[in-house]
């Protein structure tokens, strides 16, 4: 199974691959224009694919382009079918390989696949909320490929008043309106707030070139646009999605999930819940891989905090296409009851901790930058801190050693993860700083993550305020502000 989305060649590298597929004996699904990256995940499994590819840069800047492996769970490819395949590669010579494409062998998909999609999406982000004919949204596809099924998506569960972002419609790897396709920049949504103030509307989204990663905005108690971070729409999804289970009957074999660096706030939320809860390595193919390894549990939903969210199990992916309805039928039916989504997130807050995140990205490119990003990691590995901001280090988490070890007790314990180039300090009040380096960018990434109580919706904006001043405290101790 293969799919492309609107990088600039795409088209041609899916075609290409699909060739030199079918030219050595391989049947081919081939989609035959654009489509999103969760679609493919969704088709795998579907056609019952051995594979999928998908031609995709994600979320990086236009001169980018990559290539997506799935394995026939649709989920991407994880240990050990990676070494494997590396494996099979390396044994192969290129003369053994052949170009001459096989017709026959190619069969193209055109709405078939969309018509099953679509129907398990709304199946699974459709919560049946209240207020839709009232709910006023703006939707921005970023010049990608969530435009041929965010639209029709949220039509067939309810929502009638979707304003679409006409000059971000059409598919275009140039990406000419944005400096950046990515979500998580404010900036890639500028056209669709200021619609959105325009018509006065309930709530903003917008997602990626390949529609796996989503950003939403909404009025915050002022009433203004804000823009969520991951962390703040995957708390208030997964809550949503437990109360949904709640009302159901919980079977026992419930599980959420998220990532190493994501707030640590689900975990206190899921265990109020009684339900398991699960963390991964960065990157969404571990949670898929949980999926795979529990077969006998049920995955509610889960996410991180690079704004990536899966509903259910019916993709394997990061699913921005049934993630941006969920949204939607959150906000929808909290301004029925005289609440909002924003008010909804506070309550989170309320009953489980206000914790606030920051994440800090440097750039280091070519072979120079590569060493340095090196050493800033080994800096930070060698010479951790006594305390940060006056509470003590009491946890260092060392994801290449497999080791978490206790500071002021000497207890440790073994990480059951795979290894991985990542470091985390945790203080007494549980602040924690992250550190990692890209795995696709030339870039060093550290996460900060702190909390604290609040009492009620009055003081959000005393504590806020407080957080803030925290985080900025820590950046400037760790000379990252």
């Amino acid at each position: 199974m293969i799919a492309f989305d609107c990088r600039n060649n795409s088209d041609t590298l899916a075609r290409t691959v699909a060739e030199v597929l079918s030219a050595n004996g391989i049947h081919v699904y081939l989609f035959s224009a654009l489509r999103t990256t969760p679609e493919l995940s969704f088709a795998v499994k579907h056609l019952q694919c051995h594979a999928g590819i998908v031609l995709t840069a994600s979320h990086n800047p236009p001169e980018y382009n990559g290539y997506k492996v799935y394995w026939t769970d649709g989920g991407q490819i994880v240990p050990p079918q990676d070494k494997a395949i590396i494996a099979e590669i390396d044994a192969l010579y290129f003369s053994d390989v052949q170009f001459s494409p096989n017709e026959s062998l190619i069969e193209l998909i055109d709405t078939e696949v969309d018509e099953a999609f679509f129907e398990a999406s709304v199946a699974a982000g459709s919560q049946n909320a209240a207020g839709k004919d009232d709910f006023k949204i703006v939707f921005t596809s970023i010049h990608g490929t969530s435009i041929t099924a965010i639209p029709e998506v949220l039509k067939r569960a309810g929502f009638s008043q979707v304003t679409v972002i006409e000059e971000q419609a059409t598919p275009d790897g140039n990406f000419p309106t944005v400096k950046s396709p990515n979500p998580e920049e404010p900036e890639a949504l500028a056209m669709a707030l200021a619609k959105a103030d325009e018509i006065g509307a309930d709530l903003v989204v917008g997602t990626d070139p390949d529609s796996d990663r989503l950003g939403i905005a909404v009025r915050n108690l002022q009433g203004k646009m804000e823009l969520l971070n991951g962390n703040q729409t995957m708390v208030l999804m997964t809550r949503y999605l437990l109360d949904a289970q709640k009302q159901k009957g919980f079977a026992g074999n419930e599980f959420v999930a998220t990532t190493i660096v994501s707030t640590p706030m689900l975990e206190v939320m899921a265990k109020d819940y009684e339900v398991e809860f699960k963390t991964a390595l960065t990157g969404f193919k571990w949670i898929g891989k949980m999926i795979k390894d529990f077969p006998v549990s049920k995955f509610l939903g889960g996410g991180e905090e690079s704004f990536g969210y899966m509903v259910g199990d019916f993709v394997r992916d990061k699913d921005a296409v049934t993630s941006s309805l969920l949204a939607c039928e959150i906000a929808s039916a909290a301004k029925a009851k005289g609440s909002s989504f924003y008010q909804e997130l506070i309550q989170c807050y309320i009953d489980y901790g206000f914790y606030k995140e920051k994440l800090i990205s440097l750039t280091k490119k070519g072979k120079s930058g590569a060493e340095e990003i090196q050493q800033m990691l080994a800096d930070f590995k060698n010479n951790p801190p006594a305390s940060v901001q006056g509470s003590a280090l009491k946890w260092v988490e060392d994801y290449n050693e497999s080791a978490a070890k206790n500071v002021q007790t000497g207890d440790s314990k073994t990480i059951d993860l795979p290894k991985a180039n990542v470091l985390i300090y945790e203080t007494e009040d549980g602040t924690r700083i992250a550190a990692r380096p890209s795995g696709t960018e030339p870039k060093v990434k550290f996460y900060i993550t702190t909390n604290m109580p609040l009492a009620s919706s009055d003081n959000f904006a005393e504590v806020n305020s407080a957080l803030d001043q925290k985080i900025q405290g820590i950046l400037d101790e760790l000379k990252l502000g």
